[in-house]
């Protein structure tokens, strides 16, 4: 089957925040998933340019950073440089004049490039970025905080981006409200990777290790 596993690094404990990121690496997390929100675009300030910088110190992992910002293409540069060949950028296309512009300027810079797809946005919208990005990232939860409960309707939405990814070739990756039902339901019908918050990874009574190793275990 196979998937990957992005570590919600906004649930992550920021006043420790070099042993969390350890801990999640040594425990077999595939990304860091840094969210980063102007207070703008969604109504919450999240992750900082500097928290991301600072975790990709810290980290041989990739990151996938998903930027919930009012136009993008302004201060695309400032991530990209900041940024390694492996590591993901996803934009909102609702947040930007042109996305398919900031999207010329990831792939130009050799980031992977990504689109992040709000609940009440319609794939139809956005069916000719989806020729030109390699991931996107399906928001089942409105976006801009954490612990926000599972929109049943996006459901549909994913059934019909797993139909199209047959003939795009793009990776499908699921956030907000992810728990192990989502997971065993979803990857076996092909998503390609599941970030993982407070409902299954953060604040728990296991350990990182334990966890992932038990979803690896029993779904993976």
């Amino acid at each position: 089957m196979g998937f990957n596993i992005h570590a919600s690094m906004m649930c992550a404990d920021f006043g420790r925040l070099n042993e969390e990121v350890k801990a999640l690496e040594d425990a077999g997390v595939d990304y860091f998933h840094i969210d980063i929100m102007d207070g703008r675009y969604v109504p919450n300030f999240a992750m900082s340019l500097y928290d991301m910088e600072f975790i990709s110190r810290a980290t041989r992992k990739p990151l996938d950073v998903h930027l919930m910002i009012e136009h993008p293409n302004n201060n695309i540069e400032m991530f990209l440089q900041r940024l390694r060949r492996g590591d993901i950028v996803y934009i909102h296309p609702e947040a930007e004049y042109h996305p398919s512009t900031t999207l010329q300027k990831i792939i130009n810079a050799g980031i992977t490039p990504g689109i992040a797809i709000n609940p009440g946005t319609s794939v139809e919208s956005i069916l000719e970025l989806l020729r030109i990005v390699d991931k996107v990232l399906v928001m089942s939860v409105n976006p801009g905080n954490a612990g926000q409960m599972f929109l049943p309707y996006v459901g549909e939405k994913i059934s019909h981006l797993l139909e199209l990814q047959k003939s795009m070739h793009f990776d499908l990756i699921w956030d907000g409200a992810c728990g192990l039902d989502k997971i065993e339901k979803y990857a076996p019908m092909g998503m390609s990777g599941f970030v993982l918050g407070t409902t299954v990874l953060f604040h728990k009574n296991k350990s990182y290790a334990e966890i992932i190793k038990d979803i690896r275990r029993e779904y993976g």
